[in-house]
């Protein structure tokens, strides 16, 4: 349905460079990075608010890098939804079909006010609305264009925490009804409960696109298992061991031990922290991936403590309050590390 072909555009100091996704009819597709990566500029350049330098996007087939934005067939909706201060909600909606001379006006904006959920609101002005209630009219004004495609900007980053939920799951029902979604954000957890496709941007480019379970469980660079929250994610060397179902993973001069079929060279190793547990004294035993460390810092997480241990590289354990009282933990105390070779996952 739409293609991005290799486009990069400058503005300023900041460029896109060589953006390139996909995104199939009845997609959700996400683009998630930190503040200033480019994900505003990207959505704009696909609306035509702003032209790209090089390369193409192909809307249904047919080249649109050079076409204004009123003949893209595009909404775009904003974090703070542009609507008029001064007009109803009924007018707000109405307002992109009397520019275009639409028959049964009335008709198209009670059905998308009723899809969205704001049939009793249509004679209030936009001051009287929750932010929840505003992007719905947003919302009900691109469907009553009828566009069939909306590009979001940040839509959910103003809301508390209800009209969140609530308008998350309008959006995924919105998608549902034949909508396809193109929603920047920088809220992984906002990603995973509506995408079926994210696309990763750093630093003016998209650096891995997939399922968000792909991302979750496979990511391709440190920067991705950062941004998504992975805690333990180091980069290093894998090496097979003759006569073994172990292999050998180096880095930073330490040696790791997964269970892994995973080709040798270059890899990247995740463990959960909830997968390391911390002694006081060396367990006796045939683990291999057993450590001695110093603890260096010590916080609570949403469930239990998080304790950070540099054995040379810093690994996070996950354990609870009652290990942590019980082990008498402090930051600057050398401690015992332990996982299994199970526990680690690698990937290329």
């Amino acid at each position: 349905m739409l293609v991005v072909d290799n486009i990069s555009l400058r503005a300023g100091n900041f460029e896109l460079k060589e953006i390139n996704f996909r995104v199939d009819k009845g997609d959700y597709f996400v683009i998630l990075g930190i503040s200033g990566v480019g994900k505003s500029l990207l959505l704009e350049s696909i609306a035509g608010l702003t032209k790209i330098n090089s390369g193409e996007i192909i809307l249904r087939g047919r080249k649109i890098s050079d076409e204004k934005i009123q003949k893209r067939n595009i909404s775009i909706v904003y974090q703070d939804a542009d609507l008029f201060p001064h007009l109803t909600v009924f007018e707000n909606i109405a307002y992109p079909l009397h520019s275009r001379t639409e028959k049964n006006i009335r008709e198209k904006v009670l059905k998308a006010a009723e899809q969205t959920g704001i049939a009793d609101k249509l004679e209030r002005i936009p001051g009287t609305l929750s932010g929840g209630e505003y992007q719905r009219v947003a919302l009900a004004r691109s469907l009553a264009s009828g566009n069939d495609i909306f590009l979001l900007d940040e839509p959910l980053s103003a809301l508390d925490p209800k009209s969140k939920n609530d308008l998350r799951a309008l959006l995924r029902k919105l998608n549902r009804g034949g909508i396809t979604i193109i929603h920047v954000t920088h809220d992984y957890e906002e990603a995973v409960s509506l995408a079926n496709k994210i696309g990763v941007m750093e630093n003016g480019r998209i650096v891995h696109v997939a399922s968000p379970e792909e991302i979750f469980k496979h990511p391709k660079s440190e920067f991705v298992a950062q941004f998504i929250g992975i805690k333990n994610f180091l980069r290093g060397e894998l090496t097979a061991i003759p006569q073994s179902d172990l292999k050998r993973f180096s880095t930073n001069g330490i040696n790791i031990f997964p269970l892994t079929n995973v080709n040798d060279g270059e890899a990247f190793l995740l463990i959960q922290p909830d997968e390391i547990s911390i002694s006081n004294s060396a367990e006796s035993g045939s683990a291999r991936n057993h450590f001695k460390g110093k603890i260096t810092d010590i916080a609570r997480a949403k469930i239990g403590i998080e304790v950070t241990v540099d054995i040379g590289c810093e690994l996070i354990s996950l354990i609870s309050s009652e290990a942590m009282n019980s082990l008498e933990l402090k930051i600057g105390k050398e401690v015992w590390i332990s996982f299994k070779a199970s526990a680690c996952k690698i990937y290329k």
